[in-house]
């Protein structure tokens, strides 16, 4: 047993040598990007969508090394986890530098931050951001269920879920989407994962507020996502699904409202 030990260990060793000169060689050119970056800055978008992906490749690696630690030496290693967490959140910067972190405004408002990247088409946004969404999960998963970070997951997910919307060109998309324009699954997908995951974070920021923070500001970010919805929802002309968003809204709303005063009521008596 010993010995499997040991050559397990020198098998991991070699691996880990490979992998970390392989990440150090990406962020060897992410450095020299980011200067030609501060002179042009023309196609600086274009550069942070490259940067967005390679901070994801950076992830991937990790993760793989944390496996390699896992199968061959029988632990997690949180460092390795830690890094592919914070490669995680460079790509998700590179991502909000380009189409803002706003979770809910107007259609009109972000196009212009499109525009930038016409050339990046929906096909080439879509796989870019189903790699972000895959990544993002494989780490959370990696920790395991009960991580100290459980609930700052929200907040990764949350702004994963924003740079998902904003990339999808609203005012462009009802006219694209038919099964026979190119691109069309791709679109559709994207579309789907957008509603997906706006539901997906509005409910994790309301467990958020409920059963870990009690802050506002976190019941008030669920509403914006909720708010985000239905504005695609109304766009798609989906009048089911707008109204039972808008219910959802209210309540969640009274809710808070409600907390509010309980909170305010209790301050005084405490103050009293």
């Amino acid at each position: 047993m010993a010995k499997l030990s040991l050559a397990a260990k020198k098998k991991y060793f070699e691996k880990i040598k490979e992998y970390k000169r392989v990440v150090n060689g990406i962020l060897e050119k992410e450095k020299k990007l980011l200067l030609v970056m501060k002179q042009d800055a023309e196609n600086a978008h274009y550069k942070r969508l490259m940067l967005a992906d390679e901070n994801l490749n950076i992830a991937s690696y990790l993760l793989l090394m944390n496996s390699l630690s896992v199968n061959l030496l029988g632990v997690k290693n949180e460092a390795f986890l830690n890094d592919a967490r914070k490669s995680l959140y460079k790509s998700i910067i590179y991502l909000e530098e380009i189409v803002t972190p706003v979770i809910d405004s107007p259609f009109s408002e972000y196009e212009e931050h499109l525009k930038a990247i016409q050339s990046f088409g929906d096909v080439s946004r879509y796989h870019l951001i189903r790699k972000l969404g895959f990544t993002i999960f494989s780490v959370i998963d990696a920790y395991g269920k009960n991580s100290k970070w459980k609930w700052s997951f929200v907040e990764l997910e949350g702004r994963y879920t924003t740079v998902l919307k904003n990339l999808v060109s609203f005012k462009s998309i009802l006219g694209k989407l038919s099964p026979h324009v190119e691109g069309y699954n791709e679109r559709r997908a994207h579309l789907d994962l957008v509603v997906e995951m706006l539901k997906l974070a509005s409910t994790r920021y309301r467990e958020k507020y409920e059963l870990s923070t009690q802050r506002l500001d976190d019941m008030k970010t669920g509403i914006s996502f909720l708010n985000a919805l239905k504005r695609i929802q109304i766009l798609l002309g989906e009048k089911e699904e707008v109204e039972v968003t808008k219910r959802k809204i209210d309540v969640w709303s009274q809710k808070m409202e409600a907390d509010l005063k309980k909170k305010e009521a209790s301050a005084q008596a405490h103050h009293g």
